[in-house]
Parts: structure tokens; sequence; C-alpha cells
């Protein structure tokens, strides 16, 4: 870790995800680590269906414990922030089934004084959703997660869009602000596209 730090200098934000891989007490361990190198976001140190245990590493440091992305039963999202499992929300438009539900949990959370910064993770409309909502609420989060995989990752996702919405210009992209969702489908992204139909017997 430090020679990421002073790979990356000073002024850059330093993010973390662990992907729900520890324990508590080793949560604990590594929160401590990202702290004394200046972390400021630790995302889901432990298994994400554990409230309870990520409540307790959030408890333990002062770094903010993030999470949420996996969470799509507000029932949970309830519980989570009403025990202040993580510092920061991260609801997913796409898996809460939509911006009405993902609002929901954006309400919540502000009642509750937390900050949001949800999860979106390619460039699809996922992220163009994600930009609107937090144009919309009272308590976005500083960052907007904006992938950075390339083709190899993510190759249906080339050309997906006409322009290019995702645009960073000093160290921030703005909301599309044309009708709709601001942002228009390639056709030639279309025409390529394989179609599948499903269907049932009755």
């Amino acid at each position: 870790m430090p020679h990421v730090a002073r790979a990356l200098g000073d002024g850059v934000a330093r993010l973390v995800d662990a992907n729900s891989g520890f324990s508590v007490p080793r949560g604990i361990e590594v929160g401590r680590l990202l702290e004394a190198e200046g972390v400021e976001h630790y995302e889901e140190p432990c298994p994400y269906w554990r409230l309870e245990d990520t409540q307790a590493v959030a408890d333990a440091l002062e770094v903010d414990v993030t999470g949420g992305e996996q969470d799509w039963d507000l029932a949970t999202w309830q519980r989570m922030i009403a025990m202040r499992a993580v510092d920061v929300v991260q609801p997913d438009v796409m898996y809460l089934g939509g911006l009405a539900r993902t609002l929901q949990v954006c309400a919540m959370a502000a009642e509750a004084g937390l900050p949001v910064t949800p999860h979106s993770a390619n460039l699809s409309l996922v992220t163009i959703c994600t930009m609107h909502l937090l144009g919309a609420i009272p308590n976005p989060g500083k960052y907007l997660e904006l992938s950075i995989e390339g083709p190899d990752y993510y190759p249906w996702q080339q050309e997906l869009f006409l322009g290019d919405p995702f645009a960073v210009v000093d160290g921030a992209v703005s909301i599309p602000d044309e009708p709709g969702w601001g942002v228009e489908i390639n056709p030639g992204w279309l025409d390529r596209a394989t179609y599948r139909a499903s269907s049932t017997a009755i």
C-alpha cells in the first residue's frame, strides 16, 4: 500500500473494495492498515448478507465503511440503515429494480443522515441512470462509480451510445440534459446485437 500511495501522490482519493472477503477481525485489521494510508472508502469488508459483521467493522474504524450494492430487498435496506451497518450506502439502480425503489432507499438514507454513492459497474444505462439519480437526491456521496474496464472485460458496452456521455473533464462527468435519459443508443450497436426470445409451453 505505501508504494501505491507514493505512486498516486497527494490529492488523490483512495477507495478500496474488499468484495465481501473478510471476517470481522481481519476486516478490522485491514481497515486499520487502510486508514494509515489515507484510504477514505472501504467497501463491503465482510460478506454482504452479514450485516452485524459489517456493523462491527464500521464501529471499530474511522474510515467510511460502505456497502449495499448486492441488496434489493427494501426490508433489508431499512434494517441496514437503522442499525448503521455502513457509513455510506451503495444501492444499484438496476439490482433494486429501477429508480422508484432506489429513491426509497435514498430517502431512508437521507433521513438517517447517510450519503449515497451508488454501485454502477459498467458504462451502460446503469451509470446513466445513476448520474441522474445523484443529481436528484439531497444526499449524494462524493463519487460516481465510473468503470475503467475496457473492451476485453466488457466488450458489449463498446459504442453502445452515440457520442460519449461519460467524458471526464477536470475529474468530473456531466449529467446528460437532452430529452429522456439524455443519451441515444447507437443504431449500429443494435444492428450488431444478438437477439434471443424465450417462450414457454402452456
